[in-house]
């Protein structure tokens, strides 16, 4: 006599199955929607025309310096500032 055994759950129970779906009736009840969340620190970044325009000419002071070739830097406080920088770390 020969006893075929195809393993343990050869019967395709699934004794997990009553749980599962409960679970997927759960989740496609739930209404779907989106969210979207702004932190405050964006919030104040969009509110910052006046800033970016101050930038702007700033940035473009710069840019016409380097290209006149009258733009300087100052190596001991570029230096000062990145010791301050990477100290903080």
């Amino acid at each position: 006599m020969i006893v075929k055994i195809h393993g343990t759950n050869h019967s395709n129970f699934n004794p997990y199955q009553k749980q599962f779906n409960k679970q997927a009736e759960t989740v496609s009840k739930q209404p779907q929607s989106d969210k979207l969340q702004i932190s405050d620190q964006a919030k104040k970044m969009q509110q910052g025309d006046k800033v970016q325009s101050q930038r702007e000419v700033r940035v473009s002071e710069i840019k016409q310096a380097v290209e006149n070739g009258t733009y300087q830097v100052d190596s001991k406080e570029t230096a000062r500032k990145m010791l301050s920088f990477w100290s903080k770390g």
